[in-house]
């Protein structure tokens, strides 16, 4: 009679889950976190896919494209000071910037005693076309408003609105519609999408390009 031979189980190796990056288009007055102790509505309340975080942050009251990851280092890499990662913003203001307002935008102002980086910072000639917001902006009748188009490498708390209203233009709406060469494009409010491949390896090339460049402005 055979002997039978019990069969010896191999593990299957699991099969590392390749990194993942969300588009998120964050309303208007949600965190940007998961949680929140005062029960305010949370990227959780919208986003499905389970292991992500953000790459960097929008305030409460702004609006746009936020990125989330599961990949620490390109979380990393996109949110180090020493990354320039351009970002894109249309903000509204106040009243309209006069050309030496505008010139101190470009050039850096100071706030806290920290000079920002030189932005790119255009004024424009047309009111975008943009979604309403469910909270109104706040505007005078009398006071005229205008539309800016700001792209900066920086990311420091509420830094637009402070480099506006240190040059007298409060801002009023705050939209972010690219980081890097990942832009908002059709995303409606609340919704979000998965990147491709393609589009993981751009921003990764983003972010290699900044650092590079950024060491080789500091040896100089």
């Amino acid at each position: 009679m055979p002997v039978s031979h019990p069969r010896q189980s191999q593990a299957t190796p699991t099969k590392k889950r390749p990194p993942r990056v969300v588009a998120f288009h964050k309303p208007y007055g949600v965190l940007c976190a998961f949680t929140d102790r005062l029960g305010r509505s949370t990227l959780a309340d919208f986003i499905e896919v389970p292991d992500v975080y953000p790459m960097g942050r929008l305030d409460y009251d702004s609006e746009g494209l936020v990125l989330l990851t599961s990949d620490g280092r390109l979380q990393q890499q996109v949110t180090h000071p020493r990354s320039k990662v351009w970002k894109e913003y249309l903000v509204q203001v106040e009243r309209v910037p006069d050309p030496a307002a505008l010139r101190r935008l470009r050039r850096g102002v100071v706030i806290r005693s920290h000079r920002t980086r030189p932005a790119e910072v255009r004024l424009l000639r047309e009111e975008p076309t943009v979604w309403p917001r469910p909270v109104p902006i706040r505007v005078r009748k009398t006071v005229p408003t205008a539309w800016l188009r700001i792209h900066l490498h920086e990311g420091k708390n509420r830094q637009i609105r402070r480099m506006t209203a240190a040059v007298g233009y409060p801002t009023l709406r705050l939209i972010r519609i690219a980081i890097g060469p990942i832009r908002l494009d059709r995303l409606q409010p609340g919704q979000w999408r998965v990147l491709r491949s393609d589009e993981i390896r751009r921003l990764r090339a983003a972010c290699a390009r900044s650092i590079e460049v950024d060491s080789g402005h500091t040896a100089s």
